[in-house]
C-alpha cells in the first residue's frame, strides 16, 4: 500500500507543479481545492480497491509501460496522459492568469466542474474495484487468468474507466474557471476514443468471452447512446 500511496502523492505533486508553474503563483485557491479533492477521492478509492484487488493497484503504481504492450497503445496512452493531465492544467494556469481567452464560467458552472471532477474519479474507483484486470496498459494478462469483467459498472458500459475521463477533464477546466482548458479537453478525449477502439479490437481478438460480453453490454461509454 505504501507504493500505491507514493504514486498518488507523486501524481498530485506533478499536477501541482504544472498548475502553479503555468500560473506563476501559489495564490490560486481553486487549484489547491482541486488538488485536495484529487488526493482525497483517489485515496478513499485506493483504500477500497486495495481490499479486493491489491495486485491491481500495485501494478498500476508502476510506470505505464509494459513489454507486452502494443506500441500503438503505448503511444496513445502517453499522448492521453500528456495532453490531458499535463496539457490541460498548463492551459488553465496560462489562461486564468495571462491569456484570458474567454470570459470565466459562471460561479454555478464552475462549482459544477468540481462535482464532475470528483464524480469522474469516483467512477474510476468503482471500475477498479469491479475489474481486477484494469491495468494501465492494454495486454492479455495470461499470467493472472485474464477474464471478462461484467459486473458493477461494467454491466452498464464496457469502458467505465474511460467514461470517467470527460467528466474529469472538462470538470477540471470549469472549476479552474478556464473555458479554454475545458474546450481543449476534446484533444485527450479524442485520443482516448481512438485508444478505446484499438483496445476493443484487441480484446475481441484475444480475450475469450469478450465478443459475447459486447452483446450483453452494447454501449461503450454512454448508457443508451454509445
Amino acid at each position: 500500500m505504501l507504493r500505491v500511496a507514493a504514486r498518488l502523492v507523486a501524481d498530485a505533486g506533478l499536477v501541482a507543479i504544472v498548475l502553479f508553474t503555468s500560473a506563476g503563483t501559489l495564490a490560486w485557491w481553486r487549484a489547491w481545492v482541486l488538488l485536495a479533492v484529487l488526493l482525497l477521492v483517489r485515496a478513499i478509492g485506493a483504500r477500497a480497491v486495495f481490499r479486493v484487488n491489491p495486485a491491481l493497484l500495485r501494478e498500476r503504481a508502476k510506470l505505464p509501460i509494459h513489454g507486452d504492450q502494443p506500441w500503438t497503445d503505448r503511444l496513445l496512452l502517453l499522448a492521453v496522459l500528456t495532453t490531458g493531465f499535463i496539457g490541460l492544467p498548463v492551459i488553465a494556469g496560462l489562461d486564468v492568469f495571462r491569456w484570458h481567452v474567454l470570459p470565466r464560467p459562471a460561479l454555478l458552472l464552475g462549482d459544477t466542474g468540481l462535482v464532475l471532477f470528483a464524480l469522474g474519479w469516483g467512477i474510476k474507483n468503482l471500475a477498479l474495484r469491479a475489474n481486477a484486470f484494469a491495468t494501465t496498459v492494454v495486454r492479455l494478462q495470461s499470467e493472472r487468468a485474464h477474464a471478462v469483467a461484467d459486473s458493477g459498472v461494467y454491466a452498464v458500459v464496457r469502458h467505465p474507466f474511460y467514461a470517467a475521463d470527460p467528466l474529469i477533464l472538462v470538470g477540471l477546466g470549469l472549476w479552474l474557471e478556464s473555458y479554454a482548458a475545458a474546450l481543449s479537453a476534446v484533444i485527450p478525449i479524442s485520443l482516448m476514443v481512438i485508444r478505446l477502439h484499438l483496445e476493443e479490437r484487441f480484446l475481441r481478438r484475444e480475450l475469450p468471452g469478450y465478443n459475447d460480453y459486447t452483446v450483453r453490454v452494447p454501449h461503450r461509454l454512454i448508457p443508451g447512446v454509445w
